[in-house]
C-alpha cells in the first residue's frame, strides 16, 4: 500500500495519548504509509476543526475526552452500536461518507477474553453511569453477559442509564445503589470499575477502593478496571490482595485501537508490536 493514511486524534487535552506511536508502529509492520496526528481542540472549536479535516480528506481519526459525544452531529453517519452508547470514539470515511462507531464496547470484551475472562453468561456488576459504563453496557451485553447491574452512587444516573440502553441490548439490566452493592456483588462473576475514581490523578482513589465491598465477590469473579493509568490501579490491588483474578485498562486500549486500524486500513495489525508502543 503505497497511498498515505492519514489519521489523527481530537481531544482536550490530547499530548499524553499513545494513540500516533501504537498505529503508527503497527502501521510500520505491515509495510503500510500512514500518519496519525494529535489534534489538541478545545470544545467550542470541534465543529470548525472538523470540517477542515473533512474538506482535506482525512481518512479517519479517533476522538477521545471531551469530544465522544459533540462528534456525533458532525458526521454523516452513525453505526447502530455507537447510537445506543451515545457516543463515538472512531470515524471511518467510508465512500466519502464519515461514519462514526464506537471501538470501546468490542475493545473491553477483548480484552476480557484474552485474560481469560468468561463474557457468555456473565453476571456483571458495574460501577459507574457515565459514557464508559455505558460502553461497558453495550459491549458486554451484545458478547453474551446473561445480567448486568449498574451501580451509582446517583440512584436516578443508573435508572437513566438502564432505561436508555434496554431497548437496544438483549440482557437483563438493572440499577442498584452504590451504598447497596454488597448483595450484587455476591452474586457478580465480572467486576467493571468504569468510573475515573482510580486514575492516578485522583487523591481519593484508595478511600474509593476501599469502600467497594469486593470481598464479597465469589472467589471465581474477575475485576477489571476500564482506568489504564495506573496499571495497577487501587481497585486492581485489593482484587489481588483477596486472589481474585484482575484485568488492568491496558488491554482494552490496546484492542480498541487494533479494531480501528483494521477498520481505516483493510489490515490486522499486529498486537504484540501495538502492546511494545504501550509499554514504551
Amino acid at each position: 500500500m503505497s497511498d498515505l493514511i492519514r489519521l489523527g486524534i481530537f481531544g482536550w487535552p490530547v499530548a499524553h495519548s499513545k494513540s500516533p506511536e501504537m498505529h503508527e508502529a503497527a502501521a510500520r509492520a505491515l509495510g503500510i504509509s500512514l500518519q496519525y496526528e494529535r489534534f489538541e481542540v478545545a470544545p467550542g472549536d470541534l465543529a470548525d476543526a472538523v470540517g477542515r479535516k473533512h474538506e482535506a480528506g482525512i481518512d479517519g481519526y479517533n476522538l477521545t475526552v471531551p469530544h465522544k459525544e459533540a462528534i456525533i452531529a458532525l458526521i454523516d453517519e452513525v453505526a447502530p452500536a455507537a447510537h445506543a452508547i451515545g457516543a463515538v470514539n472512531t470515524v471511518v470515511r467510508t465512500d466519502g461518507r464519515y461514519v462514526g462507531h464506537n471501538t470501546d464496547a468490542p475493545g473491553l470484551v477483548r480484552s476480557l477474553e484474552e485474560a481469560g475472562v468468561q463474557v457468555g453468561n456473565a453476571r456483571v456488576a458495574i460501577v459507574g453511569a457515565g459514557g464508559a459504563a455505558r460502553a461497558a453496557v453495550v459491549g458486554l451485553a451484545n458478547a453474551g453477559a446473561s445480567e448486568i447491574t449498574v451501580l451509582s452512587r446517583r440512584p436516578e444516573q443508573g435508572e437513566a442509564l438502564i432505561t436508555s440502553l434496554e431497548a437496544h441490548v438483549e440482557c437483563s439490566l438493572d440499577a442498584c445503589p452504590l451504598s447497596e452493592a454488597s448483595w450484587c456483588f455476591e452474586t457478580a462473576t465480572l467486576l467493571v470499575q468504569a468510573t475515573s475514581a482510580t486514575l492516578e490523578s485522583n487523591p481519593g482513589a484508595l478511600g474509593f477502593a476501599a469502600s467497594l465491598p469486593i470481598e464479597a465477590l465469589p472467589a471465581e469473579a474477575a475485576v477489571v478496571d476500564m482506568v489504564y493509568k495506573p496499571l495497577k490501579t487501587s481497585v486492581l490491588a485489593r482484587a489481588e490482595e483477596l486472589g481474585l483474578s484482575a484485568v488492568d485498562g491496558l488491554g482494552m486500549l490496546l484492542h480498541q485501537g487494533a479494531i480501528a486500524f483494521e477498520m481505516w486500513t483493510g489490515f490486522a495489525p499486529q498486537l504484540d508490536v501495538m502492546r511494545a508502543s504501550l509499554n514504551d
